[in-house]
């Protein structure tokens, strides 16, 4: 099905499951413990071997000797697997690290050994007998070392262009009246999930399943294929359930690939699940970024000029984190400098990790708004209602689809009540808390793909739907499930929705804030063929007919679905691809996000004490796994506010803290009360659905607003994130 013109009305409009609160269609599997996810396979491969990484003691270097001898004679083990024997291992088309060091170590714990056993404890024992000589090389570890030399970034394929300008920044920020020119440092952060990475790998012959954790199916089976010179038609992944992925688990990893290789060297089945404190070394991350904006204003506030400049660092061939990305379209603004630069570090590599460019390049903008603002004398949601824009600030000819972005606001200051705020920051107690409230502004892309599915109607008028599409915890089962019912007619029980297989019609995964809205589009369009069958078989004119109630109608004649089907299933299958929409009008989700704090006024440590997200995403497909998202991406913005840092050692080039003991991350006592609101709108412009993703819109906004709230508590401005205690200790107020 093509979708190239704005929706009219379509089936979906009936919102008779649509749009409706349902819990979760796999909850009772997860909270029975029967969902199995990847490391739980344990009848398609009962004699699974265990493989254990060993990860790499040096950040670069070179192995000159592996000796596994010892390694080998020990209990259980089947094989130690290193660049010896592995054979030819390649790269994957998204992420750039190899998954396997030697002879050259690229970045500290990059496996250079996976020992092979009857048993993880086995396999664990023998991997500390494997001895592994290097030569250690000078590296890049300190991205403020590397910053003055880092040049702009080159054109990449996600996130934007690296270089934007737009009219004469330089001059209008010169001469305008009010100007703010500060730098802010968002440190390196770990997805920390709660499922670690895991892979089941079988080999039958020349083909390879593999049960893991991973969010495309689509990418991981392309990856895979390039990284162990595997044809992609040979593989197949399944992922029924992830727990967690943030980004972390977008495509191959080092789990997936080291286990089908070490399975295809054993030539049996291996298992293997990186133990956690590999993972902050092993796998991606979001990288540091230093961020210097300049806004200049004038005084009633308008924005005259926007300067927006990102360093960060990653392995040769990695990208920038486009922190800019939400700059070109937040606010209005004729004047336009916007600069990505990129240095090399030889650190773990950085990438995807939920809103990225959003998520950190707001941490910066809606700062140095929030300081602009206090410059001007002017409420921060006034500042902001003042440069609202309907229209792409680089191309003012194309509007936005949908842009409620005062409604956000002005709806958010009311159900706050922000207007309790004091100006003054420092200037209100509670015994001995100091209290502060703060908000920023949210964005965030609302992309839309290709996606396909699977639709069958069986005799007893039950309907099952397949597609790759993968379910990280966000609700997938339920609102793939929910589209299907609505289309067909029928309740949602009579519907089973059927995940993350590979062999099922290809969806872009869970990533982006893309699968929402490409997934249940998807369906529709099968949903649609489904129904003109449906209706061929009946009798039906295929123009004029309704599924409504279990029923068939069309022409007063009214006929059970079920019968559609007595002489056999019904199946259809077909993809959404879209025209040329997506250029014409800027599509984005946008939010405002408020936040109160206490700060004790003796030892300085925060305290969230309320937050209050008022989203706009489109049509809400299921309210209640909504604003469980949105719950989730404002719990996460806690911990990128307060707590969250990967520090690095940069004498050795590895992040120090690489374990859930000592990267934090926010825990029920951190989390007060979060409420989550929807703007009413639909968006025709996405797909017949109407529906964009919202999950990390959610995240976007969070951490800044609870910095500007910290900030007028303390009247301490704290640039660098985590806002922990001792950047603003020395500066609160005096206590009386």
């Amino acid at each position: 099905m093509k979708f190239d013109t704005p929706a009219g009305t379509t089936p979906i409009d009936r919102l008779a499951v649509v749009g409706r609160a349902h819990p979760r269609v796999e909850g009772p599997l997860k909270t029975t413990g029967t969902a199995r996810y990847a490391a739980e396979h344990h009848d398609a491969a009962p004699d699974a071997a265990y493989g254990y990484i060993l990860g790499a003691a040096i950040a670069k270097g070179r192995i000159t000797a592996i000796d596994t001898a010892a390694a080998r004679a020990a209990p259980g083990v089947r094989a130690v697997v290193t660049h010896e024997n592995a054979g030819p291992v390649g790269v994957g088309k998204f992420y750039v690290q190899r998954v396997l060091a030697g002879p050259m170590v690229d970045h500290y714990h990059q496996a250079v050994a996976v020992v092979v056993a009857d048993t993880f404890e086995q396999a664990r024992a023998a991997a500390a007998l494997v001895r592994v000589d290097c030569a250690r090389a000078k590296g890049q570890f300190d991205l403020v070392v590397q910053k003055p030399s880092a040049p702009i970034a080159a054109q990449e394929p996600f996130g934007g262009a690296s270089e934007v300008s737009v009219g004469a920044f330089a001059a209008a920020f010169a001469d305008a009246p009010v100007t703010v020119d500060e730098t802010y440092a968002v440190p390196d952060q770990a997805h920390a999930m709660m499922e670690p990475h895991a892979t089941i790998a079988r080999w039958d012959g020349d083909r390879l399943t593999c049960w893991t954790a991973i969010q495309s199916m689509d990418w991981g089976c392309r990856d895979l294929g390039l990284i162990i010179g595997t044809p992609r038609d040979k593989i197949r992944l399944h992922s029924a359930f992830i727990g967690g992925g943030f980004g972390g688990k977008g495509t191959t990893q080092s789990d997936l690939a080291l286990a089908a290789i070490a399975a295809r060297v054993t030539g049996r089945p291996v298992k293997v699940v990186l133990q956690r404190t590999i993972m902050f070394n092993n796998t991606i991350h979001r990288p540091r970024t230093i961020q210097r904006v300049r806004l200049g204003a004038a005084k009633d506030g308008r924005l005259l000029a926007i300067g927006h400049d990102c360093w960060s660092g990653n392995l040769p061939g990695g990208r920038t984190e486009p922190c800019t990305l939400p700059t070109r379209l937040m606010y209005a603004g004729e004047n336009r400098l916007l600069r990505r630069y990129l240095a090399t570090l030889d650190l773990a590599e950085g990438n995807a990790m939920r809103a990225p460019g959003e998520a950190p390049g707001m941490m910066a903008l809606e700062v140095a708004m929030d300081e602009l603002a206090e410059k001007l004398g002017m409420d921060p949601v006034a500042l902001r209602i003042v440069n609202d824009t309907q229209v792409d600030p680089e191309k003012p000819e194309r509007r936005f689809s949908t842009r409620p972005f005062i409604q956000c606001l002005t709806e958010g200051a009311e159900k706050f009540g922000w207007g309790a705020r004091q100006v003054k920051p420092g200037s209100r107690r509670d015994g001995k808390w100091l209290i502060g409230m703060g908000m920023a502004s949210a964005i965030r892309g609302a992309p839309i793909m290709k996606a396909g599915a699977r639709v069958r109607l069986g005799k007893d008028g039950h309907v099952t739907v397949e597609t790759d599409m993968t379910d990280i915890g966000q609700g997938s089962y339920t609102i793939v499930a929910q589209t299907a019912a609505e289309m067909m007619g029928v309740p949602l029980d009579r519907v089973t929705a059927r995940l993350g297989d590979s062999t099922f019609p290809v969806t872009p995964g869970s990533g982006g804030q893309a699968g929402a809205a490409s997934a249940t589009a998807g369906v529709y369009a099968a949903c649609a063929k489904l129904r003109a069958l449906v209706a061929q078989r009946l009798g039906f004119n295929t123009a004029d007919v309704t599924f409504a109630d279990g029923q068939v109608v069309s022409a007063g004649r009214s006929v059970p679905l079920a019968d559609a089907a007595r002489d056999g299933d019904i199946v259809a299958e077909d993809a959404m691809e879209y025209g040329g929409l997506a250029s014409r009008y800027a599509q984005q989700t946008v939010g405002a996000h408020f936040a109160e704090v206490a700060v004790d006024a003796y030892t300085g440590i925060v305290r969230v004490r309320r937050m209050l997200a008022i989203c706009a995403a489109g049509r809400i497909l299921n309210p209640m796994t909504a604003r469980s998202q949105v719950v989730g991406g404002m719990t996460m913005g806690i911990g990128a506010a307060l707590m969250e840092e990967m520090a690095v050692d940069t004498r050795f080039g590895f992040f120090v803290n690489h374990d859930l003991a000592g990267y934090e991350v926010p825990v029920h006592a951190d989390v007060p009360h979060l409420d989550a609101h929807f703007i009413e709108e639909v968006d025709a412009t996405m797909s017949p659905i109407k529906a964009k993703g919202v999950g990390e819109l959610g995240l976007s906004g969070v951490a800044p607003a609870i910095a500007n709230a910290v900030y007028n508590a303390t009247g301490v401005r704290v640039r660098d994130y985590p806002v922990t205690l001792e950047k603003h200790l020395d500066g609160l107020p005096e206590i009386a």
